[in-house]
């Protein structure tokens, strides 16, 4: 074999006047043809060659492979030479080493090209001008490669961030949001908002949802739902910003919620998803969570208090920490699905339901049963509102003097019910009865057709029907359908479950009722 260095791939070579290849060259630089597997298979076709562009590892990225001698090949990979004409036989070679930018003089790839007949100044013109527009194509993909690996990073950090909100854990949530977006989390209270568009754009609408709030947001891709963007917003100005985004864009709907302290970003995220089933049919397409009066208002609020403490009793004799990451997630998978809470929270659907039912044991409770499920969301978040309950320190493990019936047995909670449960009283459908047995049959749609007589399809059309009625999403479960069931639970028109029934100290416990 013989052989000899070249001067390096950006020394000056004489060509004729045939510069038709020049064009065609500069061609594969365009944005449509930005591709070292074109370019290496151009090469071959131009100066009718063998080509093979291959990386520093030996990986093959284009054209054919083809044996190389290895000990010119080490010698441009690591930057000794620049370029090698060689003969092997019959055969011609070429090969150029394409700096790495972060290397030095090492290369990142090799370009080898091999033909029959040797090179003359025309075709080894071509070969260091098509090394040259390769190590740019290459260099290229290297820097597209790292901005997307920063933004799937950054991408994570921010879900991490919303997951520790989620949980209650403000101070991790701002120790990992403080390295990137300094002062986004230094404030108490946030709104969340839930940007809805199609799953394909999602991507588009996520860096338009950056752009308009200037990071001055916490703006992640929700991990439940593929067409939802979050958005959580120390800031005022959002509000009118992510407006402004909606406004004029088909199909795309924004929910917001009230401002609320960080440690209750969950029940802001449930606020927003509120509010955007509202959205959908408003022409404005946007929605914030309305101010109206919430059933857990209308009670005494230190007999609610003490209720709910005494119904989370059982959880008292946990550790600290186990006992918030178990109640946090029961109100998640009592909100959504336990597969949409495994995904906010980063966690295993298993995991959601491990947790749940260990809960659920402890509560003596059965949160397959709807009445239950809203019962223990009003315990649940009775406590994460307004705290712990401590009438004074005197009793850390209070005995609730009243029980859930006694909590809604109120002239002002039944003046609600009524009043709610009344406007679906127009429809001559009687979405009330259909409601009452959806609900009733644990909002299973094929049940209550069983026991109406009629078509489970009619079951869904009639709760579909409801809930712009009332403004509440009921179909999806979470905080709205609950307020629809405590107000069945007022009316009398549901039975009040047994809460805590494990529990024989507690008033709701079946041997007290």
């Amino acid at each position: 074999m013989a052989g000899r260095a070249d001067e390096g791939p950006h020394a000056p070579q004489p060509y004729d006047n045939d510069t038709a290849w020049a064009e065609q060259l500069l061609g594969q630089l365009s944005p449509a043809g930005r591709d070292p597997r074109r370019v290496v298979a151009w090469l071959g076709r131009t100066v009718r060659a063998a080509v093979c562009l291959q990386d520093a590892q030996g990986h093959l990225l284009a054209g054919d492979r083809l044996p190389l001698d290895a000990g010119v090949l080490a010698d441009l990979v690591t930057g000794r030479l620049a370029a090698a004409a060689l003969q092997d036989g019959s055969r011609h070679l070429r090969m150029v080493g394409l700096p790495h930018p972060e290397q030095g003089p090492a290369a990142g790839a090799v370009l080898a090209v091999a033909r029959p007949e040797p090179f003359d100044r025309r075709a080894a013109g071509i070969v260091h001008h098509t090394a040259g527009v390769l190590e740019l194509l290459l260099r290229e993909r290297k820097l597209t490669e790292a901005g997307h690996r920063l933004r799937r990073a950054t991408a994570d950090l921010r879900l991490a961030i919303l997951q520790l909100l989620m949980v209650e854990d403000t101070v991790s949530a701002r120790r990992v949001a403080a390295g990137l977006w300094p002062g986004l989390l230094e404030g108490d209270t946030a709104r969340v908002y839930v940007v809805e568009g199609s799953p394909a754009e999602r991507d588009a609408l996520a860096e338009a949802c950056a752009d308009a709030v200037d990071g001055q947001a916490l703006v992640v891709r929700c991990p439940a739902m593929d067409g939802h963007v979050i958005v959580v917003s120390p800031a005022p100005a959002a509000q009118d910003r992510l407006r402004s985004l909606v406004d004029g864009r088909p199909g795309v709907f924004l929910g917001g919620s009230l401002r609320q302290r960080l440690t209750r970003t969950a029940t802001a995220y449930g606020q927003a998803i509120s509010a955007l089933a509202v959205a959908r049919f408003r022409p404005d397409q946007t929605a914030v969570y309305a101010e109206r009066t919430h059933p857990q208002r209308l009670m005494d609020p230190v007999a609610l208090r003490a209720w709910s403490a005494g119904v989370l009793r059982p959880l008292d004799a946990l550790p600290h920490h186990i006992r918030a990451e178990l109640l946090a997630t029961t109100r998640l998978g009592l909100e959504f699905t336990a597969v949409s809470a495994a995904r906010v929270l980063g966690v295993s659907r298993n995991t959601v339901r491990a947790r749940m039912d260990r809960v659920e044991a402890l509560l003596g409770s059965d949160f397959s049963d709807l009445t239950t499920r809203a019962a223990a969301h009003l315990a649940l978040n009775t406590e994460a509102v307004q705290g712990p309950y401590d009438p004074g320190g005197t009793d850390p493990h209070p005995s609730p003097r009243a029980g859930l019936g006694d909590l809604l047995d109120s002239t002002a909670l039944r003046a609600w019910a009524r009043d709610l449960l009344g406007r679906l009283d127009a429809d001559g459908r009687d979405l009330r009865r259909t409601l009452r047995a959806w609900i009733a049959a644990d909002a299973n749609a094929e049940r209550a057709a069983r026991d109406l007589g009629v078509h489970a399809q009619t079951v869904r059309d009639h709760v579909r029907a409801a809930e712009p009625v009332l403004e509440r999403q009921l179909l999806a479960l979470g905080s709205d359908l609950y307020e629809i069931v405590l107000a069945h639970l007022v009316t009398g028109t549901l039975a009040t479950p047994a809460l805590g029934g494990a529990n024989r100290g507690q008033p709701d416990s079946p041997v007290h009722r």
